[in-house]
């Protein structure tokens, strides 16, 4: 039996893709259960620095399998809420490493959203974004009505959950939705050499930059200028921002090792 989770290690890049191709990756309990096995060792890992999400074949994730929703004994909504969606976009945000969502294909549903919560989105030009919650009846999930109108705003937001409207690469890049399109020749290549670039950046400063957007969603002025100033300090006393500072003075490259 195919494993629904590729998991990998190299140059510092941890590599999960979602791996059930024949149903567009569309996510079952087994799949939620390993992807958050697979997030938890990139977690306790020093050598991984960056992570990468893919998907194999021709999508990136089309959501919930529907067959295990509506099959005997499959799990409820909020089964799959608590269990499988929640606790992954809860260890996107709390890992403390940069995390590049690499969309290859369609994003739907829980799908696109899980890809919204990573650090950094770039996509395929085929790529495309769908809410598609509305069209049976249920809300988004997995972190949407809480990330997507933070993106792109309020009211672009709203029509596009209420709608379902597909959005393509290039229109999610032009919103705020994404960081970058790439044209499909050269797509995967630019994704992981993105993973590569930021894995080779201080890993400590950038899981603090995570650290202080992830207050910055919910404080106000004063008490973020507070954050800043306590993870500058913590970001102050690593050997990384030692390095780059040395290397600086003497206008050399910075070989930063992630301390």
């Amino acid at each position: 039996m195919e494993e629904s989770i590729l998991f990998e290690i190299a140059e510092g890049v941890a590599y999960i893709t979602l791996n059930r191709p024949k149903v567009y990756n569309s996510f079952n309990r087994e799949m939620a259960l390993a992807m958050q096995a697979a997030l938890d060792q990139c977690k306790g890992n020093e050598e991984v620095r960056a992570i990468y999400i893919t998907g194999a074949g021709k999508a990136f994730c089309a959501g919930q399998d529907l067959q295990e929703v509506v099959a005997e004994g499959g799990p409820e909504l909020t089964t799959i809420l608590t269990e499988h969606y929640n606790p992954i976009i809860t260890r996107i945000r709390e890992i403390e490493k940069p995390i590049v969502a690499a969309v290859n294909g369609v994003a739907a549903g829980a799908g696109a959203n899980i890809a919204l919560a990573c650090d950094v989105v770039v996509a395929d030009e085929k790529a495309s974004f769908i809410q598609a919650f509305s069209k049976i009846g249920l809300i988004p999930d997995s972190g949407g009505t809480y990330f997507l109108p933070r993106l792109i705003g309020f009211q672009k937001a709203s029509a596009l959950m209420m709608l379902g409207d597909k959005i393509g690469a290039e229109e999610a890049e032009r919103i705020g939705m994404i960081y970058e399109f790439f044209t499909s020749d050269c797509f995967e290549e630019e994704a992981k050499k993105l993973a590569k670039k930021l894995a080779s950046m201080p890993t400590k400063g950038l899981g603090y930059t995570k650290r202080a957007l992830n207050y910055s969603l919910n404080n106000e002025m004063n008490n973020q200028l507070a954050i800043e100033d306590q993870l500058q300090s913590a970001a102050g006393q690593t050997e990384d921002y030692k390095e780059g500072v040395q290397a600086f003075l003497e206008k050399r490259k910075p070989v930063f090792k992630g301390k």
